[in-house]
């Protein structure tokens, strides 16, 4: 038998190799150009950065994050801070406010308020240059709650005790497995009034028409709509989000309809569950633990 009959016909692959390694090449290319995330990412020229502050407030590691990221890029003149949130912890809310303080100093920051910035969403635009809020926003709530659960006398008709080992009389404050006493009541009363004097103090420090006797006065929890807080002098501006990005590009100096930035697009519900934005969705299960909080009740 002829051995030439029993070859495979032999063809040209060359062709396919290098489709795959322009394919990779290409893949390679646009991944080096996302992860330069520099100015040239987003095109050129100068530009407002956006940073959402949505729901409560219980972490301040990402938005802190995102102010970092803009204050340092050079083609960010300018950033909105959009606020749509009722408040949240005491803690987080100050270190986001004294972020927005210290970018404020590098570049104008303009807070738009979207449906509510009460309580702590309120307390964190205190830091920007410009306060801006729809008339219907809700605005206030200046105030501090705490708030736990009392369960002795479930406990007591399900037949559980507990025993207690502290230090002192008020190392288990809180514990939702004993009643309340008044040594309890005051120290904690004690606490709140001491959180909020530095809201009020943070409001008369940043709103130079209002002095403290003035805060105090509307610092009784009550919330405003956006006009009437314009007209109380807890905000500067009426208007809407564009607007916000409009004065901030003119704050800015870029000629034009400004170009914009936002380095918080949301994330699928996955990636949430996979990273630091867990707290955030697992927040509202222990709304119910002790904890100081800024927020409208």
């Amino acid at each position: 038998m002829d051995e030439t009959k029993l070859k495979r016909p032999s063809s040209d692959l060359n062709w396919l190799w290098w489709s795959i390694g322009i394919f990779f090449g290409l893949v390679f290319t646009f991944q080096l150009g996302a992860w330069s995330a520099g100015a040239d990412s987003d095109g050129i020229g100068k530009k407002v950065g956006i940073i959402n502050i949505n729901g409560p407030i219980v972490s301040a590691e990402s938005t802190v994050e995102q102010l970092e990221k803009l204050s340092i890029r050079n083609d960010i003149s300018a950033v909105v801070i959009r606020i749509d949130s009722p408040g949240g912890l005491v803690a987080p809310t100050q270190e986001i406010y004294e972020k927005i303080k210290s970018l404020s100093d590098l570049k104008p920051v303009i807070a738009s308020m979207a449906t509510v910035a009460a309580s702590g969403g309120y307390y964190i635009a205190l830091g920007v240059d410009t306060i801006i809020a729809n008339p219907g926003t809700i605005v206030g709530s200046i105030g501090v709650v705490i708030n736990y659960p009392v369960m002795t006398e479930l406990l007591d008709k399900v037949g559980v005790e507990f025993e207690t080992v502290k230090s002192g009389d008020l190392k288990d404050v809180g514990s939702y497995s004993r009643k309340v006493t008044e040594s309890d009541r005051a120290h904690l009363n004690e606490m709140v009034n001491d959180m909020y004097d530095q809201f009020v103090n943070a409001v008369s420090d940043n709103r130079p028409q209002l002095n403290k006797e003035n805060v105090i006065l509307l610092a009784d929890g009550r919330v405003y709509t956006g006009l009437q807080s314009k007209e109380l002098g807890l905000i500067d501006l009426i208007g809407t989000y564009e607007d916000a990005i409009e004065l901030a590009g003119s704050l800015g100096q870029i000629s034009g309809k400004p170009k914009t930035v936002q380095v918080n697009k949301k994330r699928s519900s996955i990636l949430d569950w996979l990273s630091g934005g867990l707290e955030q969705t697992v927040s509202g299960w222990f709304d119910d633990l002790p904890a100081y909080r800024w927020r409208m009740e």
